[in-house]
């Protein structure tokens, strides 16, 4: 009797035995299915990278500056957020992401840029999907990049720059710069660095070098502030920028990780390199200061911090500890000595450091990732063929391209800005303070200084 029963199902198994392979088939040439554990990190990753923005990088520079200019940072961090929401949704994801309809005709831009067909975001529905995720989900996760970057250059020209022409700078800047280069760094084959075999997993050239180039063409062009190099320009609130700096650090972890698009251990060992390489480039940075000047800052901790965040970018989806410590102690030295003795030097106003803590960092995390990938350092391993050598040789030219790019971009950006409204605050306001001047409003209205 029993052997009776089980026969039927034992058939009805086999049967799904030989159908499974069959629907298997079918599932794969319909696509990845929607994931709902991925989705649920992709959402999460998502709201991390704003909060990098808002608050943690207003909150990190607003502490840098003055008391009289904190609140013009913290409105160009919340007023960037809100302009490039828009062009994002107008024309930017588009550009930056879709390859459709490309004929024979402009094949060769699909290198540089991407078409217009998605601009308004159309297509972008209910049903559409990017890998296992919602492509909604996937458009507001790039938004997110998009809006830091142009919010990172603030700190360079900080305390001196006019409100209507940063709108303008940005503006321009995101279009012609920001947008090609994600293009050509994220938009997969056809792609300008996708087909050279360019290592840049969470953005390295496309965050990093891109907005530390930009920041020291206008620290440039903008000039230096009022008693730079003649008297002290102190941070107004140190505990501010400690705060901002931690919450850039937790949210890093959804930039990095969150760049995997999976809740995969690609995403596992992100978050394990970002948090090896901030804390060895933070340490870095803490002994350097504190055997040249004596004293380990809370600022210089916190700035140590950011560069190894900065530098793991571009190879967190690749490098392994062992990498990530390597790219930790290079970044928080070189970072330490680029904010220090070569601005010195040179004689540059970089207020908050964008170019010796972003431009650096990201060269030497860009550059590394051709190191730390190696699986002989614990990392992913390099593309079948490739070697050491020739894969920094790769990383190399997209760093150079997007310095030349950025570059070129930025002073034309700027200088749109100069002869439309002026780059520059009057002396009398600089003196006075941004705040009251741009937005009618004070910080701190009983402690003007």
């Amino acid at each position: 009797m029993k052997s009776f029963c089980t026969r039927p199902l034992a058939l009805a198994a086999a049967g799904f035995a030989l159908l499974s392979p069959l629907a298997a088939g079918a599932e794969e040439a319909a696509g990845p299915a929607l994931s709902a554990g991925d989705t649920a990190w992709m959402l999460t990753a998502t709201a991390l990278v704003l909060f990098m923005t808002l608050p943690g990088l207003a909150l990190f520079y607003g502490g840098l500056v003055r008391a009289k200019n904190v609140l013009t940072v913290l409105v160009q961090c919340f007023a960037l957020a809100s302009l490039i929401t828009v062009l994002w949704v107008l024309y930017g994801y588009s550009l930056a992401f879709d390859t459709t309809g490309m004929t024979a005709n402009v094949k060769n831009i699909h290198s540089f840029i991407g078409s217009l067909n998605k601009a308004f975001l159309k297509g972008v529905g209910l049903n559409s999907l990017t890998g296992t995720i919602p492509e909604s989900v996937f458009v507001t996760f790039q938004l997110t990049f998009a809006i830091i970057t142009p919010a990172l250059i603030v700190g360079a020209f900080a305390e001196r720059m006019k409100f209507s022409a940063m709108l303008i700078f940005t503006l321009t800047w995101f279009t012609f710069c920001y947008l090609p280069i994600c293009h050509m760094a994220w938009s997969g084959a056809g792609s300008l660095f996708g087909d050279w075999g360019v290592l840049d997993f969470a953005g390295g050239t496309v965050v990093h070098i891109n907005a530390g180039i930009a920041g020291l063409v206008a620290c440039l062009m903008v000039g230096k502030r009022m008693g730079f190099g003649k008297e002290p320009l102190p941070p107004h609130n140190v505990p501010m920028t400690v705060m901002g700096a931690a919450m850039l650090w937790v949210g890093w972890f959804g930039f990095n990780a969150g760049s995997a698009l999976a809740a995969n251990a690609t995403a596992g060992m992100a978050m394990l390199v970002t948090q090896v390489a901030t804390g060895t480039a933070a340490a870095t940075w803490m002994f350097w200061e504190w055997i040249r000047s004596g004293k380990p800052t809370a600022v210089g901790l916190a700035t140590g911090a950011v560069a190894g965040l900065v530098a793991i970018t571009p190879a967190s989806g690749t490098a392994g500890p062992l990498g990530a410590l390597l790219i930790g102690l290079l970044a928080g030295t070189g970072c330490y000595f680029a904010a220090t003795s070569l601005k010195r030097s040179l004689g540059y106003d970089d207020s908050l450091d964008v170019f010796g803590v972003h431009g650096i960092g990201g060269i030497i995390g860009a550059l590394l990732t051709g190191v730390c990938a190696s699986s002989a350092l614990g990392g992913a391993g390099l593309a079948e063929g490739v070697r050491i050598p020739g894969q920094v040789f790769t990383q190399l030219k997209s760093v150079l391209v997007t310095i030349v790019w950025s570059g070129i971009v930025s002073v034309v950006a700027l200088t749109l800005a100069r002869f439309t409204v002026g780059l520059r605050v009057a002396p009398e306001v600089e003196h006075a303070g941004l705040d009251l001047a741009e937005h009618g409003e004070e910080g701190y209205p009983t402690a003007r200084s």
